[in-house]
């Protein structure tokens, strides 16, 4: 049993074969939405499947496992110190007897259907394959698909991935557990944007990836998801471009993709955070923040903010304020020495 892996439970139903599709589910901090998770993974159409929940070291480890008590006879459990999302679906994966591992987070949920249209696709001629999903929770009711607001389009490649063409979400993500291993699965140590990493790796080992434009999921936005706020969700980016840069042996094209992709991101770093400032009303921060953005990407409406922020704050708030309510969940209440 490896170093940091702390309890195993096979549950008395689980079948002792070998099943085609491991559900793989790390689990950290979320007690209130595992047991909604685990019933749409148990109505699935397509049944030839074994779930194995991983708990790294998560918090709420007793409540967790009181939502787990109606599912406990049906799963695989495991406990781990806590190591990180990407370190627990690789023990996932490590003690996967299907040779197709779906993944899916503990808070996200799968139309009945998902699994057989998945597996179907996937036999059609792919290594992996993932599908779009439905947004819901702490989202205005308009904002659409997963695949409206990041969209896939034409082949996936590397170079696809890396430029946001092809955004892969990874609770709608199924592949070969050769194909995973052939990549080097998860990285292993605790980072952000873990998936996004095995994606590039995935398409640079020569794995077929494909997509279904269906949503076949639901995909939750709460401010305790992945993604965290406004602000870290940029700096994930940037961290993540920065270690594919550094450990990933990129050609010329993929190269200047992630430079632009990091040139962009650092003005959008500077733009989340002259939100958090102009919302704590730090209108001097908050100036400096849109006038560092529009001097590393200049354009029409940055240049109007930056005025604005200068001129007239208050007047720029209000606006913000009546326009975009829709996202100020997400923007951080800023401490300023650390923005």
């Amino acid at each position: 049993m490896s170093a940091n892996i702390t309890n195993i439970i096979v549950g008395p139903q689980v079948s002792p074969g070998s099943p085609r599709v491991s559900v793989v589910i790390p689990a950290y901090n979320v007690a209130e939405f595992i047991a909604e998770t685990l019933d749409s993974v148990f109505a699935q159409t397509f049944t030839d499947l074994e779930a194995i929940i991983v708990n790294d070291g998560s918090p709420d480890t007793p409540e967790f496992l009181d939502a787990l008590t109606p599912f406990a006879d049906r799963i695989i459990y495991i406990e781990q110190t806590s190591s990180g999302a990407g370190a627990a679906r690789n023990t996932a994966i490590e003690h996967a007897r299907g040779d197709l591992i779906a993944f899916l987070d503990g808070d996200d949920i799968w139309l009945p259907e998902y699994l057989a249209s998945q597996v179907a696709f996937l036999d059609s001629g792919f290594d992996m394959v993932y599908s779009d999903a439905y947004q819901f929770g702490i989202v205005p009711d308009d904002v659409g698909t997963f695949m409206q607001t990041a969209p896939s389009a034409g082949k996936v490649t590397s170079a696809s991935i890396l430029d946001y063409s092809c955004n892969v979400i990874t609770s709608g993500t199924v592949a070969t557990k050769a194909a995973l291993e052939r990549a080097g699965l998860f990285e292993q140590e605790r980072s952000r944007a873990h998936d996004f990493h095995l994606w590039v790796r995935m398409a640079k080992s020569g794995a077929t990836i494909g997509y279904q434009r269906k949503p076949l999921l639901k995909y939750r936005v709460h401010l305790a998801s992945l993604s965290g706020d406004s602000v870290s969700r940029v700096e994930r980016e940037i961290a993540v471009m920065n270690r594919v840069l550094r450990t990933i042996e990129l050609s010329p094209n993929e190269t200047a993709i992630v430079e632009r992709q990091l040139a962009g991101l650092g003005a959008d770093l500077q733009i989340e955070k002259g939100k958090a400032y102009l919302l704590a009303e730090d209108f001097p921060n908050a100036y400096r923040s849109f006038a560092e953005a529009n001097r590393r990407r200049r354009s029409i409406k940055m240049t109007a903010i930056t005025v604005l922020a200068r001129v007239v704050p208050r007047l720029l708030l209000r606006r913000y304020e009546k326009h975009r309510a829709d996202e100020i969940a997400f923007v951080p209440k800023p401490n300023p020495e650390q923005l």
